[in-house]
């Protein structure tokens, strides 16, 4: 006779299998029109700072925009020690031309990794960083609003 479980038990068990249901289903289909604009909010964004064309970048910033990175090297003063940067830093580097780049040599992606009803998680990728974008969507209009970043290390000079 196989054993007989107490009914707290049997809710646990239950729980558990639909945990483990849920953690193995497919995440559902993104809307193919949420995605198109969650991207050109992105690439005009990371295209905008490779052409330096400081309208586009500030088109696909929220005016909080918080841009923050992880700092490689330790900070006495800050435990958990991040680089920040507001939108209007990151809109002057654009109009200095930090990374503007001939067309030809642009190497970059951009993936939407989730949407949420009016948040969206998308990844891009340069040569020089990797960006993780947080955007919200404010009636029609997508906008980032904050950005961690990752400035991948520079080749060794020959």
């Amino acid at each position: 006779m196989p054993p007989r479980f107490a009914p707290l038990e049997t809710r646990m068990i239950a729980a558990l299998l639909t945990a483990l249901a849920l953690q193995a289903a497919p995440p559902p289909a993104l809307d193919p029109a949420t995605v198109k604009a969650v991207e050109a909010v992105a690439f005009d964004y990371v295209d905008g700072q490779l052409e330096g064309d400081t309208a586009r970048v500030t088109r696909a910033l929220h005016p909080d925009l918080a841009k923050r990175a992880v700092r490689a090297k330790a900070d006495p003063d800050e435990v958990l020690a991040l680089r920040r940067m507001s939108r209007d830093e990151l809109i002057d580097l654009t109009r200095q031309g930090a990374l503007k780049t001939p067309r030809d040599q642009w190497d970059r992606t951009v993936r939407v990794l989730d949407v949420a009803g009016n948040v969206a998680i998308a990844r891009v990728e340069t040569p020089w960083f990797v960006d993780h974008l947080s955007l919200g969507r404010f009636g029609e209009r997508w906008v980032i609003v904050n950005a961690l970043w990752y400035p991948k290390p520079r080749p060794a000079a020959k």
